[in-house]
């Protein structure tokens, strides 16, 4: 009599495997969101401080403010009564706004500027990072036949996909590659001085018997120098002193001296021209776009990582339940063979058989349950700041979304697929944009070959005053000497009195030459393997975008498969269920279709995530994961997200239960 009740349990069972849903309980309307605050301030640090209005300003220390660690208002409205509804839209919008990694990456586009700043000077640049920062577990893609792939950029290294990885990648400078630049922010450099000096004499004949004379001079000397982008070099220098002696053999004391000269080059081979002058300013800008591009790539991995996590987190609920149903079946089947022996129906041992079987199933409830607790904690890691808040750290997770499988999947020609990936990857651009850089290498280090040949020319002036040494000796002195004063002597350096100018070549040969031939050479094999990486990257790509496609088909046929084998699990549980009332079969053949039907479902909750992953991962291939979800790069570049992203292909769970399975 009782197993008609069982085979009913089974049904309903199978039922529950074929709807993805919780026990019902309407969740409350969501409460609209805080209106979401900046959470990165993006600087433009290219720009200098300048001396108006603080005349100190270029030399004052510009202050960055400290990271903002703790989370978003949005967490906190998607919590309620200690548990985090969570949408697939909703996962993207908080890493935007919360995930370290992300965070950590965003620091990388104001480095950038700061390259430029230097440049513009006429300093080389230091180098911009493009790595993958990856500290963030959990949420492993799905491919053909293995966990999902990456790659890089030419000359560009990602971190390893786990906890702890840091951030690494390729770092393009022009240092040491091409002729010297000048700095191009003018220097001014001021020398001021006072000297006493006392001289002992080995001949007092001319100084009438004096054996030692002193000398007080003061120095205030200025020069101007300045670079330009032409490689022309500017120089201005203006000495000034004023020496009071007791020497007698110095007809003027004191005396005061004053000279200028004004000297102007011009690079005529070697460093001649815009390019070997600017390139380091062109190689900042192009490192500052690929700060952007490997931004755009940072957010691309890691809302693919975030997808993962998230459909992760649905398999590990979905699998939780199915194990319940397992155990409940389980304790069902164990009951009535109870009954069925105290009535002398059934041998005892199907008694102990029985309570295995439930010992096995009830194994397995506590590992799923122990995999979802993990997967909530890396949900809850991977979309907040910290975990300090009690309240956070305890809450549980439920994904509102589920899995939808389309009835019949879209097909799209493979060439167009390979097409959107090498249009859109941001690894392809950064590596085009690499090779723009070493192109500019090339040309530098190909002009550092030549000989310099240096035009330049100058003119200046000396003036000379005072007022007439006390001191003197009547033979130096024979004729009395005007008094000049300062500006009387400053005046002498414009009015011809005693100038001094001139024009001249200055060549220097490198006989041998053997740096500048080791740089061009390098220059230029750097750039012949830069083409080379470009080509294999877009190889690579056409094979990732196959295997994505060639995943996602499979996982299309593995959850057919896996929906038939429930089918035929429930199916062959019912004609075993029949068979045993009969007495045509065993004890030991129902519950191996019980454990075959509960294996069944566990592979179709399996069969679905992997199937979201393949698309999630065809989309990462193709660089079209931000475009599909609607995500807009400036939200993530300051964590303000005020445009929702919409996830495509899921179904909202119109039903959930207040807390998970237990």
């Amino acid at each position: 009599m009782q197993l008609p009740r069982l085979s009913f349990a089974t049904a309903a069972m199978a039922a529950s495997f074929a709807v993805s849903g919780w026990a019902q309980q309407t969740t409350a309307p969501a409460t609209p969101p805080a209106t979401p605050q900046p959470q990165f301030k993006l600087q433009d640090y290219s720009k200098p401080e300048l001396h108006f209005p603080n005349p100190l300003g270029p030399y004052m220390p510009r202050q960055v403010a400290a990271p903002n660690l703790g989370n978003t208002p949005r967490l906190n409205d998607l919590m309620k009564n200690g548990k985090i509804m969570l949408s697939l839209s909703d996962v993207i919008a908080l890493a935007l706004e919360n995930n370290l990694d992300i965070a950590i990456a965003r620091y990388n586009l104001n480095i950038a500027d700061t390259d430029i700043l230097r440049a513009r000077a006429g300093s080389a640049t230091r180098g911009v990072n493009t790595g993958l920062v990856q500290g963030t577990p959990g949420g492993t893609g799905a491919g053909l036949g293995s966990s999902g792939s990456g790659s890089g950029a030419g000359g560009t290294t990602t971190g390893s996909g786990g906890a702890g990885s840091g951030t690494s990648g390729l770092v393009t400078s022009t240092a040491g590659v091409g002729s010297v630049i000048s700095s191009f922010d003018p220097v001014l450099v001021g020398t001021f001085q006072l000297e006493h000096a006392r001289f002992l004499l080995s001949n007092t004949f001319t100084t009438g018997g004096i054996p030692t004379i002193g000398e007080n001079t003061g120095t205030v000397n200025w020069a101007y120098q300045q670079g330009f982008q032409t490689g022309t070099n500017l120089n201005l220098s203006f000495d000034n002193s004023r020496t009071t002696t007791t020497s007698p053999g110095s007809s003027r004391s004191p005396a005061l001296n004053s000279r200028f000269r004004f000297t102007l080059s011009q690079h005529l081979l070697q460093g001649f021209g815009f390019l070997p002058n600017q390139r380091f300013i062109r190689v900042a800008k192009n490192n500052r776009e690929i700060s952007d591009v490997a931004f755009r790539l940072q957010v691309i991995t890691t809302v693919t990582q975030m997808q993962n996590i998230y459909w992760d987190l649905v398999n590990a609920y979905e699998d939780v339940k199915v194990k319940e149903r397992s155990v409940a079946l389980a304790d069902k089947t164990l009951s009535d063979n109870k009954k069925q022996v105290d009535i002398g129906t059934l041998a005892p041992i199907e008694i102990v058989r029985a309570e295995s079987e439930g010992a096995a199933r009830k194994q397995d409830l506590i590992i799923s349950q122990t995999n979802l607790q993990l997967q909530q904690l890396l949900m809850k890691n991977a979309i907040s700041r910290n975990l300090t808040d009690a309240a956070l750290a305890d809450a549980e997770v439920i994904p509102t979304d589920t899995m939808q499988v389309p009835e019949k999947e879209a097909i799209v020609p493979t060439q167009d697929l390979v097409a959107d990936a090498l249009a859109h990857r941001a690894e392809l651009a950064e590596s085009r944009i690499d090779l723009t850089n070493r192109q500019i290498n090339n040309k530098a280090a190909r002009n550092a070959l030549l000989p310099s040949l240096d035009l330049f020319a100058f003119y200046g002036g000396s003036g000379l005053g005072g007022t007439q040494n006390p001191a003197c000796s009547p033979v130096v002195c024979d004729t009395p000497l005007p008094r000049t004063s300062y500006g009387g002597t400053v005046g002498q350096l414009f009015d011809s009195t005693a100038p001094d100018k001139g024009a001249g070549l200055q060549l220097t040969i490198p006989l041998r030459n053997r740096a500048a031939q080791a740089d061009q050479v390098r220059a230029q094999l750097e750039y012949r393997q830069a083409e080379m990486r470009l080509q294999q990257l877009e190889n690579q790509i056409r094979i990732e975008v196959r295997n994505a496609q060639f995943a996602l088909l499979q996982n299309r046929a593995r959850v057919e498969a896996a929906k038939a084998g429930v089918a035929l699990a429930q199916q062959s549980l019912d004609a075993e269920q029949k068979k045993f009332a009969l007495g045509a079969s065993t004890n030991t053949l129902v519950l191996q279709s019980q454990r075959d039907l509960a294996q069944s479902a566990s592979n179709l909750v399996a069969a679905n995530a992997a199937y979201e992953k393949s698309r999630v991962e065809l989309d990462r291939v193709t660089g079209l994961t931000l475009t599909h979800l609607g995500i807009e790069l400036a939200d993530a570049e300051t964590g303000q997200v005020r445009k929702q992203p919409v996830a495509p292909g899921v179904t909202p769970r119109a039903e959930v239960q207040a807390s998970p399975p237990q």
